[in-house]
């Protein structure tokens, strides 16, 4: 490692305790919970384990600062917004080695994380000014219409491990830019990132009571009474689709506006007329980002089959090329998966779809040793019908699939609950334009391998969730209208 000072520097950014009403604090009954280095097994650090009393002291807090905070000129919101991006800049090295440390992914990648997560606080800070309304005569005459958008009011926010600190701001920041106050509920394994990080929102001036975090090793210990608290107005979700479905059950009692951001099972398709080594070159990058563990990873390669295995050869030679260790290391390009379950539960998938009769053209076995690594894998010739073709992998395997006409990979792609993001490569533009109507995905990016930005709306169809984060459609999700009427003289 180039800097053997940056694990404590890092783990100094990051206080321990639960952050209510402007105040770092124990939880009530004293309790903590230890977070692990997935590349060593080791404990880091130990943080406050929040109680149902914790969390209803965060909406409290919320609740007391949500007039003033929605009554603060947008002006000062967005100032405060620019101050948070600034100062996560800054402290680049120290968050992404924490979520490196906690995490597993390469430091090259939780650099990239950061950059990535700071440009939601840059692009919100602009939208901030920018909310509006309209007025209108009615189409009788009899009517002045006028419209407003304000805060939805206390929000929850509960962000998942695998990107702490992005899916952190990516809420944060529209919830802040609206005028809403918050309860970030950070994930047990990865509390680290979103500590340091609202640490530096409060540097950065966000007042009392509007930003709150609870830490705790049971999410529906703390959740659970906070969604059915009459009080809260808005729950921001993102992890697993089946976790969604019970959150969405459980807003239904107080009718609370939901974002949900779910899995994905994103299909990689590559026709015969593609760029192949420009296909590869995008495969590995959107595999492999976040170790695999990211919803919007490709999931399932559909290769057209005069390519087929140009296509799946090229890839398994990059993926026996790469190094795999401790993300902390230089050099490394795959760190260890977040846990045992995880990396348990992609070598599970991948001895079901050899036993289905795929054949391993990389890597496809754990190592013995220390840490939760895997490595990058790439199984050929998988049959259809195989269980890892329409489920979500969440590791570094790429599973490739032949198909020979575009009726048929669309109907293939479709046939999962997913519809998240999805992956288009061939020369040929008038066949994205047929293909991306039949293709049910929120997210088709064409000839690339990433399609994240902040200036763009995230979000997927069917049981990939519902709303958007990020682009102007990301704070509307913060707002609600109020109509106004007023009869013409």
């Amino acid at each position: 490692m180039s800097n053997p000072e940056l694990p404590a520097n890092a783990l100094a950014l990051a206080p321990t305790q639960l952050f209510i009403n402007g105040q770092w604090r124990a939880a009530s009954d004293g309790a903590t919970f230890p977070v692990v280095n997935p590349a060593t097994e080791e404990t880091i650090a130990k943080v406050a384990d929040g109680t149902p009393a914790d969390g209803k002291a965060a909406l409290d807090a919320a609740c007391a600062a949500q007039a003033g905070w929605a009554a603060t000129p947008p002006r000062q919101r967005s100032e405060i917004l620019r101050r948070a991006f600034e100062a996560t800049i800054a402290h680049t090295d120290e968050l992404a080695a924490l979520i490196t440390m906690e995490m597993g992914k390469p430091l090259a990648d939780a650099r990239g994380e950061v950059a990535y997560g700071a440009e939601f606080l840059r692009w919100f800070a602009e939208e901030a000014v920018r909310i509006g309304g309209r007025t209108t005569l009615a189409p009788e005459g009899t009517l002045h219409v006028f419209t407003a958008q304000r805060p939805v009011g206390p929000s929850l926010l509960i962000t998942p491990w695998n990107f702490p600190l992005a899916m952190a701001t990516r809420k944060i920041a529209p919830a802040l830019a609206a005028g809403c106050t918050s309860v970030i509920k950070a994930a047990a394994l990865t509390p680290l990132t979103a500590l340091a990080f609202v640490r530096l929102l409060a540097e950065a001036g966000v007042p009392d009571g509007v930003v709150n975090l609870v830490t705790s090793a049971s999410a529906a210990k703390v959740t659970d009474p906070l969604i059915a608290d009459p009080r809260l107005r808005k729950v921001s979700f993102t992890g697993s689709t089946p976790v969604g479905r019970m959150l969405l059950a459980q807003a239904s009692g107080t009718v609370l506006k939901t974002s949900m951001e779910l899995g994905g099972c994103a299909p990689f398709i590559v026709f015969d007329d593609a760029d192949i080594d420009r296909a590869v070159r995008c495969a590995v990058i959107t595999k492999l980002r976040s170790n695999g563990e990211a919803c919007n990873a490709a999931n399932t390669f559909y290769a057209q089959r005069g390519v087929a295995e140009e296509f799946t050869a090229k890839l398994a030679a990059v993926f026996n090329g790469l190094r795999v260790g401790d993300g902390m290391d230089d050099g490394v390009e795959l760190g260890a998966l977040v846990s045992a379950k995880q990396r348990d539960g992609v070598a599970e998938m991948v001895d079901d779809a050899v036993a289905h009769g795929a054949v391993v053209r990389a890597g496809g076995k754990a190592p013995s040793g220390r840490g939760f690594f895997y490595p990058p894998t790439v199984l050929g010739d998988v049959p259809i019908g195989t269980p890892i073709l329409t489920e979500e992998i969440f590791g570094p395997v790429a599973p490739v699939t032949v198909f020979d006409d575009e009726t048929e990979v669309c109907e293939r792609a479709n046939s999962t609950e997913y519809g998240l993001s999805s992956y288009l490569h061939t020369r040929d533009m008038e066949r994205v334009l047929r293909i991306a109507p039949r293709l049910e995905f929120g997210m088709l990016g064409v000839n690339s391998a990433t399609i994240s930005n902040a200036a763009a709306p995230f979000g997927g169809v069917k049981q990939s969730g519902m709303g958007r984060e990020g682009g102007s459609e990301g704070i509307e999700d913060y707002l609600e209208y109020q109509y106004i009427a007023t009869p013409v003289s």
